[in-house]
């Protein structure tokens, strides 16, 4: 069955957005595959190892160190940044002061990652920071492992809550008023038509926030390069820190498209099974 004229236009202004999907998701992924089976250098001539820098993943201790590292951080972010997402939206729906708060907290998501670290690193530096000068507090990221992990959750959740907050809070404006109403007039009070009524039906966006805050966990990289370089003893290292040390620092550009696959994977299967567990099954009618 030939396709109707429609149908063929349609194709047909498919075609750049395909082009464009092919030349910068697909054949880059591509060749990430074709060179995790190189031993290359970036200026050497690539030298085929087959499947060896797959293999030696799982016996890279440094690497499975990055990858504890990056579960515990997701552990703690994640959960954090659903908690503060919620509760802050809930604080301020239907105040006066809804529309500054949100303005207030969604300012960091628009300066850039580079900006803000300096701006972080001239305040909570412990030897010459601004907060340590005038209050006589220091952090010490740059030598205790915890404050570091702490100092780089605080600067994430920092940055991204504000987004967290404005899709939750259009979540909320979503919900019907008579949903709520009913809830009243069957006698609950507002903790548990909050409890009961709204949050399962916050489900949808709680599970689209988890997975992106699982996702931005998991790639993160930027906020560890600029503060804390991995430090101290590899406390900080996430996998995509360790990702960046391996291709860029030390040349080893084919078993670091290893590490790039491993990565997809891990996040692929993250946000499937957050997806699986969280997602509401609606029973057949």
């Amino acid at each position: 069955m030939r396709p109707s004229r429609p149908d063929r236009r349609a194709a047909l202004a498919a075609v750049p957005a395909l082009l464009v999907l092919f030349l910068f998701t697909v054949l880059p992924l591509l060749n990430v595959v074709r060179y995790a089976g190189w031993r290359w250098s970036g200026t050497s001539e690539p030298e085929p190892v087959g499947s060896a820098n797959l293999v030696r993943l799982f016996s890279d201790a440094a690497l499975w160190q990055s990858l504890g590292v990056t579960l515990l951080f997701a552990l703690i972010t994640v959960p954090l940044f659903l908690l503060l997402s919620v509760i802050i939206a809930w604080a301020i729906e239907g105040q006066r002061w809804e529309r500054p708060v949100k303005v207030l907290l969604f300012a960091p998501g628009l300066v850039t990652v580079g900006g803000s670290a300096i701006a972080w690193f001239l305040l909570y530096n412990p030897d010459f920071g601004v907060l340590t000068e005038l209050t006589g507090f220091r952090l010490p990221y740059t030598t205790n492992p915890a404050a570091a992990l702490a100092f780089i959750i605080m600067f994430t959740l920092w940055q991204q809550t504000g987004y967290g907050v404005l899709i939750t809070s259009a979540a909320l404006r979503g919900i019907p008023a008579h949903v709520r109403e009913a809830a009243w007039l069957d006698g609950a009070d507002e903790a548990q038509v909050r409890r009961f009524v709204v949050l399962p039906l916050l489900r949808p966006v709680l599970l689209f926030l988890s997975v992106v805050g699982t996702v931005f966990a998991i790639q993160s990289y930027t906020a560890v390069y600029l503060l804390t370089r991995g430090g101290p003893f590899g406390t900080t290292r996430v996998i995509g820190y360790y990702l960046y040390e391996t291709a860029f620092e030390r040349f080893e550009l084919g078993y670091g498209a290893a590490l790039t696959l491993l990565l997809l994977v891990i996040t692929l299967a993250v946000a499937l099974l957050q997806a699986a567990l969280l997602s509401t099954r609606r029973p057949a009618p």
